[in-house]
């Protein structure tokens, strides 16, 4: 008996790694690419089991703009800085997220730092996509959960790809050789990252959470090529929100 169908949004290197996975699940996959017809589609799928977007965060709200209605439902969402304003603010109220805590790179198999976290009406299909291929994930029981843990997530990306602006490196070079920078970095970002969620932060759990995250891969190479535009979208939202964070416009100034 054939599986229900999966659409996935994205045909990149993140939505490869699960389409893997939702294959050997056996269900079919339906991909979707800038070029394809999302009205055609949506009459030959109108009830999947799963819409997963896989594009990039700076891809994800005009992707999420176009997203047929009848899908709503159905969403899951896997990108990175990303937090419930960013469905909410479309209309979608309940998807399925995934904090993702491995990385895939052209030309590479995955690699693992740590478990990744889901929760969503779709979770455990998520969960067993991924255990087909032997990356660990395990279930959300809240929505405060869940909040927490993309908040964690993006203190480490944001924490790491910034410092590396300033030290390259690895996040063990960061960690253990350049605490302070890291503390004063994270603190800054968790200034953010509480004026977007609208509440404070547990600060040093998520300190904890980061370290967790650098602990996974020693060698995860702290910046990436999206380091800088992570900055600038950091200073932009302490625009908005009056906060001085001085040692990221430091650093931004340092760039500039």
């Amino acid at each position: 008996m054939m599986q229900d169908p999966v659409i996935v949004i994205g045909t990149g290197e993140m939505g490869g790694v699960f389409t893997r996975g939702l294959l050997r699940l056996g269900h079919p996959i339906f991909p979707v690419n800038r070029q394809t017809n999302l009205v055609k589609i949506t009459a030959a799928v109108p009830d999947p089991r799963l819409v997963l977007v896989a594009v990039g965060e700076n891809d994800l709200h005009s992707t999420l703009e176009n997203i047929p209605k009848a899908w709503h439902a159905h969403l899951g969402l896997l990108q990175n800085e990303l937090l419930p304003t960013d469905w909410k603010q479309h209309n979608v109220s309940n998807p399925t997220v995934i904090s993702v805590w491995f990385e895939k790179k052209k030309g590479q198999d995955f690699k693992v730092l740590i478990p990744s976290p889901i929760y969503g009406p779709q979770a455990s299909l998520l969960e067993d996509a991924l255990a087909k291929l032997e990356i660990p994930s395990w279930e959300l029981d809240s929505e405060e959960e869940l909040e927490f843990e993309l908040v964690r997530k993006n203190v480490y990306i944001l924490t790491t790809n910034i410092a590396g602006l300033v030290i390259g490196g690895t996040v063990d070079d960061l960690w253990f050789k350049h605490e302070d920078l890291a503390r004063q970095i994270a603190t800054e970002v968790m200034d953010i990252q509480a004026w977007l969620v609208g509440h404070h932060l547990e600060r040093e759990r998520l300190i904890e959470g980061m370290v967790e995250g650098i602990k996974g891969d020693l060698q995860h190479k702290c910046m990436g090529r999206s380091a800088p535009g992570r900055l600038a979208r950091a200073i932009q939202y302490a625009d908005q929100a009056d906060l001085q964070v001085p040692k990221l416009r430091e650093i931004h100034a340092q760039q500039s």
